[in-house]
């Protein structure tokens, strides 16, 4: 891949890898097509692709069969195992492609019970909301806002509030409100302009935390109330506001994160956690799955099927 638009999406051949110490190796039968793989394909992070040369291969998102384990493996994964794992990109080195090697950390066994198309859902975007809650530092009862509820990240946060104790309240389209209240959202107001009022509407003095998955940043701030947590994706912070405690929500400083990526599993089994996939396609309709991506609108995941 070199940078452009969908259509610079093409199959290539790589070389092949073997499993070293502390190494995995998985054949890949899925990995779902993330806003992040856009940003790396349209060359908004070129900057930080070029310590590389090209081609890049895209994609953070993983599921499929350990087909070799490395000496000093330790984490029980053997040969034959489903698994997921979530990829951070180097050159060729993403989760577009049939095989990959990952320290041992970055690998956990899929949910009982799922496809890989539907496991390979839950990686990154379920990890970038594990971080967020992490950073808010919220207790159960606490009052959390979403922006952006709808999407893989923001239900990510809603269902890990719930299970956390939290109330939460979040802003949707009419036509998201159904998926919203399933998701556990306690609070549900009209997406659009006004955002910080009509939270404040519900909560007059402002949320205890919130998490900007919309990329409103600024326009998010007024939500929260003196002193309390505000983090957004893509390294927002806002500036000295009320004493309001900024983060940026940056995932991969969960790479490897073995025990939280394997306690999401867990809450796939028990319930707390939906995996939801919008359509699977070929590795050849992968412009396909950017362009629907890019238009939005879609719900779950788009998938690329190996």
């Amino acid at each position: 891949m070199v940078h452009g638009g969908p259509e610079v999406l093409h199959i290539i051949d790589v070389p092949p890898v073997s499993a070293g110490p502390g190494q995995v190796r998985i054949r890949i039968h899925a990995a779902a097509v993330n806003p992040t793989d856009i940003v790396a394909r349209n060359g908004m992070r070129a900057e930080f692709q070029r310590q590389k040369p090209p081609p890049y291969v895209p994609g953070m998102d993983a599921a499929g069969v350990v087909d070799q384990v490395g000496a000093e493996v330790t984490t029980g994964i053997k040969v034959g195992d489903p698994v997921m794992a979530m990829v951070v990109p180097s050159g060729i080195h993403g989760a577009y492609r049939e095989q990959i090697v990952l320290d041992q950390n970055a690998v956990v066994p899929a949910p009982a019970g799922c496809t890989h198309v539907e496991a390979c859902t839950l990686p990154m975007n379920a990890l970038t909301a594990r971080m967020s809650l992490d950073l808010l530092g919220l207790q159960s009862g606490q009052v959390l806002a979403v922006t952006g509820g709808p999407g893989a990240y923001g239900g990510y946060v809603i269902q890990l509030a719930k299970a956390a104790g939290l109330q939460v309240i979040a802003d949707a389209a009419d036509s998201d409100r159904d998926l919203l209240v399933a998701l556990g959202a306690d609070v549900i107001v009209s997406r659009g302009e006004r955002f910080a009022e009509k939270i404040r509407e519900h909560f007059p003095l402002g949320v205890d935390g919130l998490a900007d998955g919309a990329l409103l940043n600024g326009l998010a701030i007024d939500a929260v109330k003196d002193g309390g947590h505000f983090t957004a994706i893509r390294g927002f912070k806002g500036g000295d506001v009320r004493g309001i405690h900024f983060t940026a929500t940056w995932v991969t400083g969960y790479d490897g994160a073995y025990a939280k990526l394997d306690r999401l599993r867990e809450q796939v089994e028990c319930g707390q956690l939906t995996l939801r996939v919008a359509q699977a396609v070929a590795p050849e309709e992968a412009s396909y799955a950017h362009q629907q991506l890019e238009a939005g609108g879609t719900r779950g995941r788009m998938v690329i099927k190996f």
